[in-house]
This record gives structure tokens, C-alpha cells and sequence, in this order.
């Protein structure tokens, strides 16, 4: 299990959500591990919050799956 950058991440979330109008990636801790990311997109207007999570989740998948994230915070807005 490797550190990672917030800039990988930021790319994953950048390929997901083309449409969003914002986007970070911030490692909480500096080690490599503990990711807060925000993602404003249209595209969350008419989901619940469990499905926006979902779906930073799913563009998230590798990194997660592999345990290059030890934990991830999530904040989602839709723009509507």
C-alpha cells in the first residue's frame, strides 16, 4: 500500500465529473491516505446524498479497493 497524491485523485474525479463547477481533493493527515474531497456537480441535483456518495465512490473504486485510501471524507452539492 503506496502514499498517494491528492493530484491522481483529483484526475479520477475530474474524468467522472466533467460537468463539476467544483472539485478538490485534500490530504487531511500529509500522509498519503486520508482524502477530503468536495464535488459540486448538476449531476447530483436530483439524488439523495447516499447516491451522490455512490458515485464519488465509484470513480474512487481503484484506490479504495487496493487501500491506497485509508479513509475518505465526502461533501456533494448539487447546483440546482
Amino acid at each position: 500500500m503506496d502514499a498517494m497524491s491528492a493530484e491522481p485523485l483529483q484526475a479520477l474525479l475530474e474524468r467522472a465529473f466533467p460537468e463539476a463547477t467544483e472539485l478538490s481533493v485534500v490530504d487531511r493527515t500529509g500522509g498519503g491516505d486520508h482524502f477530503q474531497v468536495t464535488v459540486t456537480s448538476a449531476r447530483f441535483d436530483a439524488l439523495p446524498l447516499i447516491d451522490q456518495h455512490r458515485l464519488v465512490n465509484a470513480a474512487l473504486a481503484e484506490p479504495l479497493r487496493d487501500g491506497t485510501i485509508h479513509e475518505l471524507r465526502i461533501k456533494t452539492r448539487g447546483t440546482g
